[in-house]
């Protein structure tokens, strides 16, 4: 979902940097052949993924949720030439798509893919990580938060996706609603937790900044 006019979204676009061809031909390839691909992170939100990751410069990077790999291209541009990113998807499916474009950027040897349950792989992974990103399953979010927060140095950057869920996190609870809920609950954890400082951005669905404090 975008939050503002289409019009005035195509102008943002149009005068950010280009995304690369490779991504472009993902993006196209996810829109033909795999189901929801609106779930894609798209050209502009792309553009903000690499350029806070080329601010970050991270040594390693986490995601959760890869799809079919467009934001993991996009944060691997921030990459040092000695780092990796090390990304998990519960859908094995997608794993050649994946793999393909990730060859075909000239990252493939940087990105480790990872198949299966991230909050029983994630406390496998023995390193710390300078950028992370969770876009996976949302009723899972606060815990995908308790379990990289203790591979996190003061400085390091979380990204949330999807965090104004269609602007659901203003309207009246549906008790059924277990994502919103689950949304809504995440959202205050990140504003009231003294262990990181949060800006929310409205990018797309909402996308949260949020640092690691010193003290950690």
């Amino acid at each position: 979902m975008h939050f503002l006019p289409d019009s005035l979204q195509q102008y943002l676009t149009d005068h950010s940097e280009n995304e690369p061809e490779y991504l472009t031909a993902l993006s196209r390839e996810t829109h033909l052949k795999v189901i929801q691909p609106r779930m894609i992170t798209g050209h502009y939100q792309g553009r903000v993924l690499s350029m806070l990751s080329k601010i970050v410069r991270p040594e390693r990077i986490l995601e959760i949720g890869t799809y079919t790999g467009y934001s993991a291209l996009c944060l691997a541009e921030g990459l040092l030439s000695t780092g990796e990113l090390h990304t998990i998807d519960i859908n094995e499916e997608l794993q050649d798509i994946q793999r393909r474009y990730f060859e075909r950027s000239g990252f493939g040897k940087q990105i480790i893919q990872h198949i299966g349950n991230a909050l029983e792989i994630i406390p496998q992974l023995d390193m710390q990580f300078d950028l992370v990103f969770i876009d996976a399953e949302k009723k899972e979010y606060s815990r995908y938060l308790e379990v990289v927060l203790p591979k996190m140095r003061a400085g390091s950057i979380i990204l949330s996706d999807n965090v104004l869920w269609s602007g659901k996190v203003i309207e009246e609870l549906n008790p059924s609603d277990k994502a919103t809920k689950a949304l809504l609950e995440y959202n205050r954890m990140l504003k009231e937790d003294p262990r990181i400082e949060t800006v929310v951005l409205p990018i797309r669905d909402g996308l949260t900044l949020s640092r690691v404090r010193e003290f950690l």
